[in-house]
């Protein structure tokens, strides 16, 4: 394996080495448990899927966290506003852990849908490593790099080298009111919360005592305290949206490099916004899809790999029906190829897979990856047998499901029997009517039928 990455922390593509022999620790930034995650949010899973799959292919050992956001992220990245969970709890009349409860479900729901693996994954909740954090943040003031003001305890970002030095963010340019927020009592515009106090007329649900009196833990804190907590400092790769870049992964590093003489993660890769129409998706927008909109979200998972994951995609219901289409031949081919070489096992297509293997280590080229499936398809010189087998081997990275898939699709279930013998009785009068309606009843349930001559061949659609 000669893998090249994109490095977000040096912009450049760089050789990648495990901090360890064949073994990879990755982090990937998880949801805020207080809605739903849109399909735009689920693009980050789908690759960190992708990731451990490949890394596994190859021979590694891979320890993979997703965090679950159960606390502390609240509405302003200015560390001001209302905490998301608690905003949500109020506004349905719930307790705030019968949120974070049904949204945690719904989002392994989504992953299993997905064809990821829950048990190949640790999922840590913020809530459940607070003496952590709070640790991390005592290691942080012995070190002098806090302060208090009347909502909470900073970090001063102003006493440590090179914040912001992921993205090589132009700190003159960051103003408060924007992004950073306005709060009259912070040293640097920068600067952000590690402590949370509750406000005093108000009772929240979820608050901890700490050294500094009863609050919440910020929202970057927790990466910082369960990274070190469940992989050590430090890790072979952390991934996240392009939008934690300047705010959330640079606090990430700061809190994490200021108590240790390691670096947090030797690469970072970010993933590019789903697009919906031209718009970015997202919540507070309110322009998005969720996955139990998409009937077969494999096809999501595939459209997904049809673009970079550092690039913008564009979702459109045209876009998923092609991938659709693109799927269906796929399990289509499977399906009859299965019939057709039972006896025979066939062999992987080195030349192709090569390829294939060539492109996933520039940078993780899923798109070249998957156009070269299609040209092996389309190649007349290589068995079908070895094209399936070796269509097979490459699944064991892209894991779109396909023998699965095509296999389950094979069975076909009585009631569709049933109406090909209706529909072949109605044939053999020359019922034409009668034949084409039952194709169309048969085509609601999921399946179409191809005449050959005599026979007919039942296809899942």
């Amino acid at each position: 394996m000669s893998l090249k990455i994109k490095n977000s922390l040096t912009g450049k593509l760089e050789n990648f080495k495990s901090i360890k022999y064949k073994q990879v620790l990755m982090y990937h930034c998880g949801p805020t448990v207080y809605k739903p995650a849109h399909i735009g949010n689920l693009r980050a899973y789908i690759f960190a899927d992708f990731l451990r799959r490949y890394f596994k292919y190859n021979n590694y050992k891979v320890k993979q966290v997703i965090n679950i956001t159960d606390v502390g992220h609240l509405t302003s990245d200015g560390d001001e506003g209302e905490d998301k969970v608690e905003q949500a709890a109020k506004e349905r009349g719930v307790k705030a852990k019968k949120v974070t409860e049904e949204i945690t479900l719904r989002f392994m729901q989504d992953l299993e849908k997905l064809n990821i693996d829950l048990t190949e994954i640790i999922f840590p909740r913020a809530t459940q490593y607070i003496n952590e954090q709070i640790a991390l943040i005592e290691e942080l003031e012995k070190a002098g790099l806090t302060y208090k003001t009347s909502d909470g305890i900073y970090f001063n970002t102003k006493k440590i080298k090179n914040y912001g030095k992921l993205g090589q963010i132009n700190l003159e340019g960051l103003q408060e009111g924007a992004r950073i927020g306005q709060n009259s009592e912070k040293i640097n515009a920068t600067d952000f919360a590690l402590w949370k106090f509750s406000e005093t007329n108000l009772k929240r649900e979820q608050e901890w005592q700490s050294p500094w009196g009863i609050g919440f833990p910020g929202w970057h804190i927790e990466c910082s305290a369960m990274i070190k907590a469940i992989l050590g400092q430090p890790i072979d790769i952390h991934t996240g949206g392009i939008e934690h870049v300047a705010v959330h992964h640079n606090n990430e590093i700061a809190q994490s490099e200021s108590t240790s003489k390691n670096k947090l993660a030797n690469y970072w890769l970010h993933l590019n916004h789903i697009l919906m129409n031209g718009e970015k998706m997202a919540k507070s927008v309110g322009n998005v899809t969720y996955l139990n909109e998409i009937k077969n979200p494999l096809v999501y998972r595939y459209w997904i790999l049809t673009s970079h994951y550092s690039t913008m995609a564009n979702y459109t219901t045209v876009a998923l029906e092609a991938s659709e289409s693109a799927y269906k031949k796929l399990v289509s081919f499977l399906q009859q190829e299965t019939k057709n070489s039972k006896n025979n096992p066939g062999k992987v297509n080195r030349k192709y897979f090569k390829h294939f293997l060539t492109h996933l280590e520039n940078n993780f080229d899923t798109p070249q990856a998957l156009a070269t499936l299609w040209l092996l398809l389309k190649d007349s010189s290589v068995s079908n047998v070895n094209k399936k087998v070796t269509v097979l081997e490459m699944d064991k990275i892209l894991g779109l499901n396909l023998e699965k898939v095509s296999t389950e699709m094979m069975k076909i279930p009585e009631e569709i029997k049933k109406l090909v013998d209706e529909r072949n009785l109605a044939r053999s009068v020359k019922d034409w009517a009668k034949s084409d309606e039952i194709r169309t009843k048969m085509e609601t349930l999921g399946y179409t039928i191809k005449d050959t001559g005599d026979s007919s061949e039942v296809i899942s659609i």
